[in-house]
């Protein structure tokens, strides 16, 4: 998986300020202990004296048996060391490791990232969470985007233009749409459509989604169609160093993604480099086997229409469509 680098950065800020914390109380703690118990500081400096004698007969250049007597005497002398400073952190109301420098994360030591090189998933969480930020500024999402807290009884349960009531045909798509984020990316679906008029739950969903997926570990970017094809015309045709500097990073960040949103579809300007822009999305991602989810007011017939048979026929074969149909909600209120 592959997070924003924004994204990153503040993850491992986070983790950095509570190695920074961590370390910071158990100084503090430290100093008022040895204050108390001055022989404390002694038994510190004595046992870090037995990790040197053991360096020094290791650096000895003669062969040094594990079980021989000169580690047995180390040994003993730590143990007793040992024994002793638990007594007295225990007096003073501690316990045996209350000054040992022990990480939140034992897998990885704090450090985000295990021995073999993969994430781990304290860094995996914080993520999560900064990603969960960055979305509900684009997504306005709020605690009430959330599958859990899903309300149907705002659509009509009465027949719609000669369709099933609304409130039926968007149980339907909210299933699926939870199946698609709960069970991500394993869901036998890996491509969707929200096709609809405005104010009928596409961006609702959209979020739903994205905050679940979010929640699982992986990296979601949401983005409007508009800024999604401006920084690919930016990526071609720079202005400056600068601006083609970023678009170049939005578009990989476009591309590279586990799951990209697409909202809004159609209501950019419909120009050539925009239809080169939105085939190049779909098709790189569904090469790479990527999840899309595309967010329009347009069908697939007239996404097709506008952009291109090419792209209606990636969109037909792989994509599948949910249709919003209704009443718009923002009208009665919600």
């Amino acid at each position: 998986m592959s997070y924003e680098p924004t994204v990153m950065r503040k993850a491992l800020a986070r983790l950095e300020r509570r190695r920074d914390s961590r370390e910071r109380r158990r100084y503090e703690l430290e100093r008022e202990l040895y204050a108390r118990q001055p022989r404390l500081r002694q038994i510190d400096a004595d046992l870090r004296g037995t990790m040197a004698d053991l360096a020094l007969l290791a650096a000895g250049g003669r062969p040094i048996r594990a079980d021989g007597p000169e580690i047995a005497a180390i040994r003993q002398r730590s143990e007793a060391l040992q024994a002793e400073r638990a007594r007295l952190l225990a007096e003073l109301g501690c316990g045996p490791e209350a000054l040992d420098d022990v990480p939140a994360c034992l897998r990885c030591g704090d450090r985000g990232w295990g021995d073999d090189g993969k994430m781990c998933a304290c860094l995996k969480e914080l993520c999560a969470q900064e990603q969960i930020k960055a979305l509900t500024a684009l997504l306005n999402l709020t605690d009430e985007q959330d599958f859990d807290r899903l309300r149907l009884d705002v659509y009509s349960d009465q027949p719609w233009n000669g369709e099933r009531p609304p409130r039926e045909h968007m149980r339907q798509v909210a299933t699926v749409c939870e199946g698609y984020a709960r069970q991500f990316p394993n869901y036998p679906l890996k491509n969707l459509l929200l096709s609809g008029g405005t104010g009928l739950g596409k961006t609702f969903l959209s979020g739903c989604v994205a905050r679940e997926v979010s929640r699982r570990g992986y990296s979601v970017v949401y983005d409007t169609a508009a800024s999604v094809f401006d920084s690919f015309d930016g990526r071609r045709f720079p202005r400056d160093p600068e601006q083609g500097r970023q678009a170049r990073e939005d578009a990989r960040r476009y591309l590279s993604c586990d799951l990209m949103i697409l909202d809004d579809l159609g209501s950019e300007q419909n120009l050539p480099s925009a239809r080169a822009s939105l085939y190049e999305l779909v098709n790189s991602r569904l090469q790479a086997g990527r999840h899309t989810i595309i967010s329009s007011n347009l069908s697939t017939r007239e996404i097709g229409a506008g952009y291109g048979a090419q792209l209606a026929s990636r969109l037909q074969g792989l994509y599948r469509e949910l249709t919003f149909y209704g009443e718009d909600l923002r009208l009665k209120g919600w």
